[in-house]
């Protein structure tokens, strides 16, 4: 190449310093890094379905983009001096980042007897890209306090408590102000995919799963779920002996769609056979759909599968050779003792890599669909 080249070449430079980029390139660029944390105890408005739980506050988590000050710390699934689980680092009670002004939201929902803090890997990773991640614990449905059997069945309630914090977030006044409410999305583990299907238009009935279940293709989701063993037997008590529970169980005909919500990420979603195919093809948002090859816990065909081929433009991802809980936080040694049928994958299986597959997943789903 010549000298005189060379020259030339800088010069085009020099006067065309953005040439090849878009206009979105060449917008003022944030620093997302630092990671904080909030836990906020929202009060509904009554009347309002606690399913029997013993706390009557919507305990929430909230992951954000934080200040360059702030400073992370570990955080854990359990008790600090004996964790179940590792929930990510992430700076408590941090300031938010001072720009930009607006922030997209992500509501989550945990799965059958989960937590909040076993969604912190796709929290902490969205805060981390911009977006402000709130993460409930659905009543006598969370891990932090007993298990009811109506919030076990009563899940299109779940769809409600996202609404309600929603509501709540944008009350707030340190994220209100923060939350751009035409970027709003929801992302859910299990029967938190569910949760995030009815949000988008979808009506699961508890009656449709129990005719489904006295089919010749009833399937796991036919069985107790292992987190509460005897769950049928006392709903079967609950609806003889308790009207306003056989009532409650009859609000699952209707529809628990919240306009505000523009698009949903489910992962392993439950309970395909509670939906009906033509609720299912009347969502008008986008959808993507996640689960592993090898879940035995919701089978594919009957639940992910169906989502997709009956939600319009519904995108499907399947992972190779991954399991159910593998899409729950990355268990220590407590929890592979006590608990391995949630804690333990397939051989070759790293559920840190699992987790940033679905979580850049997520992320480019989001960012394509909420602008």
């Amino acid at each position: 190449m010549t000298r005189k080249l060379i020259l030339l070449i800088a010069f085009c430079l020099a006067l065309f310093p953005f040439s090849g980029s878009s206009p979105a390139a060449r917008k003022e660029k944030f620093h997302f890094g630092n990671v904080g944390l909030i836990r906020r105890q929202f009060i509904p408005p009554e009347p309002f379905d606690w399913r029997a739980a013993q706390s009557h506050a919507i305990i929430t988590d909230i992951w954000y983009p934080a200040a360059p000050s702030a400073i992370e710390k570990e955080q854990w699934v359990g008790s600090p001096s004996a964790p179940f689980a590792i929930a990510g680092k992430a700076a408590p009670d941090a300031p938010l980042l001072a720009a930009p002004a607006k922030f997209p939201l992500i509501l989550l929902s945990h799965g059958t007897g989960g937590s909040s803090s076993m969604m912190a890997w796709l929290g902490i990773s969205l805060a981390s890209h911009g977006y402000i991640a709130a993460a409930v614990n659905h009543p006598g449905n969370n891990a932090l306090e007993p298990y009811t059997a109506q919030g076990f069945t009563l899940w299109w309630e779940r769809a409600h408590d996202l609404s309600v914090v929603l509501d709540k977030l944008l009350a707030d006044s340190t994220f209100g102000p923060r939350i751009d409410p035409s970027r709003i999305g929801a992302a859910g583990f299990s029967l938190g995919g569910y949760t995030v299907i009815e949000l988008a238009g979808g009506i699961g009935d508890f009656s449709r799963l129990e005719a489904f279940c006295k089919t010749p293709n009833a399937n796991s989701l036919c069985t107790d779920p292992p987190e509460f063993p005897g769950l049928s037997a006392k709903v079967k008590s609950l609806i003889a002996s308790d009207q306003s529970f056989a009532a409650a169980l009859r609000g699952g005909a209707d529809s628990h769609r919240d306009s505000r919500i523009r698009a949903v990420f489910a992962i392993a979603p439950a309970l395909g056979p509670a939906f009906s195919a033509d609720s299912l093809a009347r969502i008008s948002i986008p959808v993507q759909i996640l689960a592993g090859s090898a879940d035995t816990i919701v089978p594919l065909d009957t639940s992910a599968k169906f989502f997709a081929a009956n939600i319009p433009g519904a995108q499907l991802t399947i992972i190779q050779d991954v399991g159910h809980y593998t899409f729950l936080a990355k268990c220590l040694p407590l929890g592979n003792r006590t608990q391995p049928q949630l804690c333990l994958d397939r051989a070759g299986i790293l559920r840190d890599d699992i987790h940033a597959q679905a979580s850049n997943l997520a992320f480019q789903f989001f960012q394509s669909n909420l602008r």
